[in-house]
């Protein structure tokens, strides 16, 4: 079977275009990229392409990833003063910003739904420093929204992030499906997304270890999570001190 893959990503290779997609080697612009039918750079992140994702058959695997959780705070106070419009397009420029920062850090975007991003980051895809990319891009998405500068956030954010095993793969039903990852990491970094203030990440220990030397001395915390019967032991990197990343973050 790899030496299948090995075989059709040699094929591929041979085809003009740049840039190509990080897993089959497909151009994704061009001709060869097959935009024309539907199978150009991936929404989920378009440094791979459409086929690897979309049109994957139903069905996955279980492995170790991080999962990443960001919304927006008072997003239903916004809603009733704003006009939907103009909502709208507050929502659109913060989509934006938090693709952009996703991308950038290696994410799969897994969903913009209301207000709020749902990123994965997955070893095969994002590479072997997935656990401190998901911390490095909460940090920098509370940044790109304004936190810690002298002007304030363009809008309140809290982030929760967490990894573990989760399912990963294509789920769904007939010709309903998406690329998506399922099981209790998932669950558990919702709920410290729910636990964070406005400008701050939420991480658990597991995901602080992957970034200490970057943001050394967090004090440990415990948090109550909804459906957990036991507290969660977490850090906390808040807006005042996102600035102090390492380069790079």
């Amino acid at each position: 079977m790899r030496y299948l893959h090995l075989l059709f990503r040699g094929v591929l290779a041979r085809l003009p275009g740049f840039p190509r997609c990080k897993l089959c080697n497909r151009p994704l612009e061009g001709w060869a990229s097959l935009s024309a039918i539907g199978l150009g750079p991936s929404r989920k992140n378009p440094l791979f392409c459409t086929f690897c994702f979309e049109r994957l058959p139903l069905g996955g695997t279980q492995i170790d990833i991080a999962v990443l959780f960001a919304d927006v705070r008072g997003s239903t106070g916004l809603g009733e003063r704003l006009a939907p419009a103009a909502f709208a397009a507050l929502m659109n420029r913060f989509y934006r910003l938090a693709t952009d920062v996703l991308v950038a850090h290696g994410a799969i975007v897994d969903k913009l739904v209301g207000d709020e991003v749902v990123a994965l980051f997955v070893p095969g895809l994002s590479g072997p420093g997935y656990r401190g990319l998901a911390a490095r891009a909460g940090a920098a998405l509370v940044r790109a929204l304004g936190h810690g500068s002298a002007g304030g956030p363009l809008l309140g954010l809290g982030v929760g992030v967490h990894a573990g095993e989760a399912f990963v793969g294509n789920v769904g039903a007939g010709s309903i499906a998406d690329f998506t990852a399922l099981g209790d990491t998932v669950n558990t970094a919702a709920r410290l997304r729910s636990a964070a203030a406005s400008g701050e990440v939420v991480m658990s220990e597991a995901v602080y270890a992957a970034v200490v030397d970057a943001y050394p001395g967090l004090l440990p915390r415990t948090v109550e999570l909804r459906g957990r019967t036991a507290p969660v032991a977490v850090r906390v990197i808040e807006a005042p001190s996102v600035g102090a990343a390492t380069p790079g973050s």
